[in-house]
């Protein structure tokens, strides 16, 4: 006789602490429980941040990191993998190590560089270890444009082409798939862009809302790592976690002085639905 109710799919989060639950690990529970995942946590840093900016940055020892995940792993199935930020080479390292034990869990990485008012979270020779160690195990990359060109090398001042080169050069260095988001791109449509081996595999437009939001990018490859963890494809799930993402942020909510937060339980709230509701949130040029 089985007892208890069905698992829900189980998602191991690799992030730092953000006191204000915009962005970081926080973020990444609340999205992941939202889409009706169980998430697990394996804390990197802890920061000191509000919603205006990141005071500091404070790494988990590398080896407590790994305690962290492997006492879970050795318990429980884990459907998917999500990488925020590490806070330090050894900790790139130490979860590369980790995913490489593991190379049929898809693993979504967002590689957080700086926060929304630009503070640095991570410096060359973290992004050098991120990109010999952690690119190779990644099934999705989720960069905004500035992350990309610095991850890949490429100008700042390189338009759409330039972009296409940068997810090349990702695709080249291991990741599996390149998802790019244009919200920090000066375009009237926030035009995201998903790359494969053969090229680009979709684009998908947005309005592109008012306001400056914080921790929308953990927000997307969370949901994208819940939808995968699901069950969904990547031609599914990327796009149905955009479609989350971007209500999260049209029902957004500004608690502070600094900038706005997805609400990632906008289905709960009274009259949470108005961004469903609004027509011509996104739409693919799927190829």
């Amino acid at each position: 006789m089985t007892i208890g109710n069905p698992t829900p799919p189980l998602v191991l989060v690799f992030a730092a602490s953000d006191p204000s639950a915009g962005a970081g690990i926080q973020a990444d529970i609340l999205t992941l429980a939202s889409l009706g995942c169980h998430p697990l946590s394996a804390l990197t840093a802890i920061t000191v941040q509000d919603t205006v900016g990141v005071d500091s940055v404070h790494p988990i020892d590398a080896g407590l990191v790994e305690r962290q995940a492997r006492t879970l792993l050795a318990d429980m199935r884990v459907e998917a993998f999500k990488i925020g930020v590490l806070g330090s080479v050894e900790n790139v390292v130490a979860v590369a190590h980790i995913v490489a034990d593991y190379p049929d869990i898809p693993v979504v990485f967002d590689p957080v560089l700086t926060s929304g008012r630009g503070d640095d979270f991570s410096g060359e020779g973290i992004m050098s270890a991120m990109c010999e160690f952690l690119l190779p195990r990644t099934t999705v990359l989720t960069p905004n444009a500035p992350e990309a060109r610095r991850l890949a090398g490429c100008r700042a001042d390189e338009d759409e082409p330039g972009i296409d080169l940068c997810a090349q050069r990702l695709i080249a260095m291991g990741a599996r798939h390149v998802l790019i988001t244009g919200t920090h791109e000066n375009t009237p449509e926030v035009i995201n862009t998903l790359y494969g081996r053969d090229g680009v595999l979709r684009r998908d437009c947005w309005e592109r809302l008012p306001g400056s939001y914080h921790g929308s990018g953990c927000t997307l490859a969370s949901a994208i790592a819940g939808y995968l963890a699901g069950g969904a494809s990547i031609d599914n799930g990327v796009p149905n976690a955009q479609n989350y993402t971007w209500q999260t942020l049209a029902n957004g909510f500004r608690p502070g002085r600094g900038q706005f937060i997805p609400d990632r339980f906008f289905r709960t709230r009274s009259g949470g639905d108005k961004a469903e509701m609004r027509q011509g949130g996104g739409h693919g040029d799927g190829r």
